[in-house]
């Protein structure tokens, strides 16, 4: 995993993410130092009609090439995405790694995987992501591939279970081309204030 800063990992406590993340502030670890962000303009993935999925990925999810699990393989997940991110660098560091893995114990991080059919738990999923859930609140964090659309399709699957589940919004910190095919949007940090501020209010489960 890596040598382990300690201070970084204190300062990464359970009880401080959760303070955090109820004030729309959130972590990454550059160049071993501890960063926290709080972006002027907020990225969000649409959890009704507005989501859009291309008729080629909708086509792949149909035609069963893949299975979508929760939490199958959560430190697992991390790890693959922390190498998907190579070698532009990784904010997922050894300190992260066992920060989140916490959050996961206390049933506030979940992954989602992607599994070619019939190989679910068979060696590593062939896509995932992973986010924290607060109140109505799902913050998406990372996404990885091994294999082409996987990733695609553990987003989908994500997003509607979140719209099945009831929740309120998506957050994906910043929106990048990618994301906006799916139709990821900006609003203004204080519109996202706000919206956090209600989400946090609703009782939700994510599994």
């Amino acid at each position: 995993m890596g040598e382990i800063d300690p201070d970084i990992l204190a300062a990464l406590s359970p009880q401080v993410l959760v303070a955090a993340y109820s004030q729309g502030v959130f972590p990454m670890v550059c160049d071993g130092e501890l960063l926290w962000f709080s972006p002027e303009r907020r990225g969000l993935m649409p959890l009704d009609e507005r989501f859009h999925v291309s008729r080629r990925l909708r086509r792949t999810i149909h035609s069963g090439r893949f299975e979508c699990t929760i939490d199958a393989c959560f430190p697992a997940v991390m790890d693959l995405c922390a190498e998907d991110r190579q070698p532009d660098g990784t904010w997922i560091s050894p300190e992260m790694k066992v920060a989140y893995g916490r959050l996961h114990r206390a049933g506030l991080a979940h992954s989602v995987e992607a599994w070619p059919a019939g190989q679910v738990g068979c060696g590593a999923p062939a896509g995932g992501l992973y986010g924290v859930t607060l109140g109505a609140a799902f913050f998406a964090e990372s996404m990885f591939h091994q294999v082409t659309d996987a990733g695609k399709v553990a987003l989908v699957h994500v997003i509607e279970h979140l719209g099945r589940r009831g929740f309120l919004f998506c957050d994906v910190q910043w929106t990048t081309d990618n994301l906006r095919r799916f139709g990821a949007y900006d609003v203004p940090r204080e519109q996202y204030l706000a919206l956090l501020g209600r989400a946090l209010k609703l009782r939700r489960s994510f599994t």
